[in-house]
């Protein structure tokens, strides 16, 4: 069985097809909605902003402590079985799998997400390649992590080397960390870049190449699985690949912070 996250952008934030959750049935073709009320359960992977006070984090210095405790693998995947995966092909974008990479591929305003099923992690260390190989201006691609129906978390990297972290809480998008420059981001394509979440407990580090970019601290999703997405924010198609997934386990009580005075 396939299934799907596809999402597109119309003057806000339009679905380009019935986006499931991890647990949902199987997509079926629907005509590209208008602009009304989606119906449940549906993902709303580009949600229109709300307009919170965004929330400031800390940042760390790039040494080799920033992900203690990485024990054994618990996942490796070489992309070579698409059962696994969401997948699907339509005239505005695909989500295929082949020789040992997963490709998302978009129209112009168009987004696309795929979800890894089987498994759900809570405190884990992920490492895959992304490979942009259509990408320009503020288009976009990333990580979905800690997915449980309509809530995740979503690491994302634009083509103008920006990185940012978005909160989604049932179709309200909600920016945990601001865009910022990162020299280690491709500047649009082809480019390549080995993304990595470290992820204990409320807290969430990024790494790219193995340097450590920045953390971010939030309670809302203990667990969830892990995704990829792509998106069109301009009028010219997208695509990127992704290859070479591994998850480890990791073993690490973060110290107690003792209150400021």
């Amino acid at each position: 069985m396939q299934r799907i996250f596809i999402s597109f952008l119309f003057f806000g934030c339009l679905l380009l097809s019935a986006c499931l959750p991890v647990e949902s049935i199987q997509p079926t073709e629907a005509p590209i909605p208008t602009e009304t009320t989606l119906p449940t359960p549906t993902i709303i992977w580009f949600p229109p902003s709300a307009t919170p006070t965004l929330l400031a984090f800390p940042t760390y210095t790039a040494t080799a402590e920033m992900n203690p405790g990485i024990g054994s693998k618990i996942l490796t995947d070489n992309f070579s079985d698409d059962s696994v995966w969401d997948t699907a092909v339509s005239d505005q974008g695909s989500a295929t799998i082949s020789r040992n990479r997963l490709s998302l591929a978009v129209q112009p305003n168009i987004s696309i997400a795929s979800l890894r099923r089987g498994i759900t992690l809570n405190d884990f260390y992920a490492e895959i390649t992304a490979r942009p190989s259509l990408c320009r201006g503020d288009d976009n691609y990333g990580l979905i992590v800690r997915a449980t129906g309509t809530y995740f978390y979503r690491f994302v990297l634009d083509c103008n080397r920006m990185v940012y972290v978005e909160r989604i809480n049932s179709g309200v998008k909600l920016i945990l960390f601001n865009p910022v420059a990162s020299g280690d981001a491709p500047a649009g394509a082809p480019g390549e870049v080995k993304i990595g979440i470290w992820a204990v407990g409320s807290e969430m580090r990024l790494f790219f190449n193995d340097r450590f970019q920045f953390s971010i601290i939030d309670k809302s999703f203990p667990s969830g699985a892990l995704g990829v997405f792509a998106r069109s924010a301009g009028d010219t198609p997208m695509s990127v690949t992704f290859s070479d997934l591994t998850v480890y386990d990791v073993d690490y009580i973060p110290p107690t912070r003792t209150p400021s005075p």
